[in-house]
């Protein structure tokens, strides 16, 4: 699969709202801050400070969404991290707990973000978590009772297997929980309706501006072909698209293809047979899918999270037979669009936020292993809350959390991850 300078050929790109191209950097330039990455962590890094005062130049090596924010499944759902529990020691009781509502709050930042801007990107209030075991259906119902304990304030209902129809068209499954504080949208048209936010507020925006090289010091050089930034703090939000820019960063996040497909409109009442409720849906299986449907009533169907760093050669044929397991009697339907990028795992799947060692005026935010949607406007309220010197302690607390260099280096830690997530395959099918 060969990815251009521009957007994937998708369908959130075919049916994406107008917007304008923005300029290359050519010259000197000079801003408070500047930050690298003009996907969901950059646009709202850059957001977050320009409304407070901030002046803010923002550098993104192709189209701004480009990378997974203007390709991902649209699934915006409460949470940040996998297994909060295991930074107990490290964080504490009220450490962890603070995770927990921070991973609460990141949904209603978009929420937010969303009302206030009048951004058009179909957004829906309605997921369900769908479980292929009874065991994980009871797990379920203790997820329940701990965000009900947190004051989790939206509708939560656990359905069982003679309820399940009533979100989804399949015999699949076994039950699911309902939450109606996550839902889903139009991930593209979200992304270009912040950078259009973003514009407003007087952030400068450059796409087609690869940065080649960065000067560390009290004042970062920033580096392209045809221009350069000086400013007083540097932020770094590549992601899974990070190309050794900053090696330390690259090594700790691993890049994995994850693909989807769309299908042709299926039409109200056929697409309503699949998700009666308009719900988007998730399993809990590694190798997971993930669907909704899009305003025009196709189906988006997506999953097969990839660690080998090889696309697959056609995502449609890949990913069809996955897509008739679970909805046999779409048998036939056309495939209108397929693609895939990359999202960025970290080796303990929290959110990376922190500041460079040795370099107190770099920030970065990465790895949010599958979640980001949500994640990324969390990390970006934290980045905003540290820069300006707000003291909340929250960016403390992730910055506090080590996180592991990937072994192998470049060319071998995709290949050897790979085969570790073959093993916790195998034990799922056990």
């Amino acid at each position: 699969m060969i990815h251009s300078a521009q957007h994937a050929a998708s369908y959130y790109a075919a049916s994406s709202a107008p917007h304008p191209d923005y300029a290359y950097l050519q010259g000197e330039h000079s801003a408070d801050v500047c930050i690298v990455g003009g996907g969901y962590s950059g646009l709202n890094t850059a957001i977050e400070l320009a409304e407070r005062g901030f002046s803010v130049i923002l550098l993104e090596a192709r189209k701004l969404g480009w990378g997974a924010s203007g390709r991902n499944g649209g699934q915006l759902i409460r949470g940040v991290g996998h297994g909060l529990g295991q930074f107990l020691p490290v964080l504490g009781e009220e450490g962890v707990r603070s995770l927990k509502l921070m991973g609460l709050e990141a949904v209603d930042i978009v929420r937010e973000r969303v009302e206030r801007h009048a951004i058009a990107c179909d957004l829906t209030w309605g997921y369900c978590d769908l479980a292929n075991k009874p065991a994980e259906l009871r797990g379920f119902a203790e997820e329940a009772d701990e965000l009900r304990a947190l004051g989790y304030r939206h509708s939560l209902r656990l359905v069982g297997r003679d309820d399940v129809h009533t979100v989804v068209g399949s015999e699949r499954y076994v039950g699911g929980l309902i939450d109606m504080g996550s839902g889903h949208l139009h991930p593209l048209n979200l992304a270009l309706g912040e950078a259009a936010v973003a514009n407003r507020l007087g952030v400068r925006l450059f796409e087609q501006s690869q940065v080649t090289r960065i000067d560390y010091g009290i004042e970062v050089q920033v580096h392209t072909a045809q221009g350069r930034v000086r400013a007083k703090t540097l932020v770094l939000c590549c992601n899974a698209y990070h190309n050794d820019l900053n090696r330390e960063l690259g090594g700790k996040v691993l890049p994995a293809g994850s693909y989807i497909i769309a299908t042709e409109p299926l039409g109200q009442a056929r697409a309503r047979e699949l998700l009666p409720q308009n719900m988007a849906v998730c399993d809990q299986r590694v190798a997971l899918d993930y669907y909704r449907l899009s305003a025009d009533h196709r189906l988006l169907f997506g999953g097969a999270c990839h660690y080998s760093g090889r696309d697959p050669r056609d995502i449609a044929a890949y990913m069809l037979p996955k897509l008739l397991k679970v909805f046999p009697q779409l048998a036939g339907v056309r495939i209108d669009y397929q693609w895939g990028g990359m999202i960025g795992i970290g080796a303990n799947r929290l959110p990376q936020v922190g500041r460079l060692a040795g370099h107190p005026n770099v920030y970065y935010a990465q790895a949010y292993s599958g979640h980001g949607l949500n994640a990324t406007h969390l990390a970006a309220r934290l980045l905003g809350e540290a820069i300006s010197g707000q003291e909340s302690g929250r960016f403390d607390l992730f910055a506090k959390v080590p996180h592991m260099t990937f072994p192998g280096g470049r060319y071998l830690r995709s290949p050897l991850l790979a085969l570790g997530m073959l093993w916790h395959r195998l034990k799922e099918l056990a």
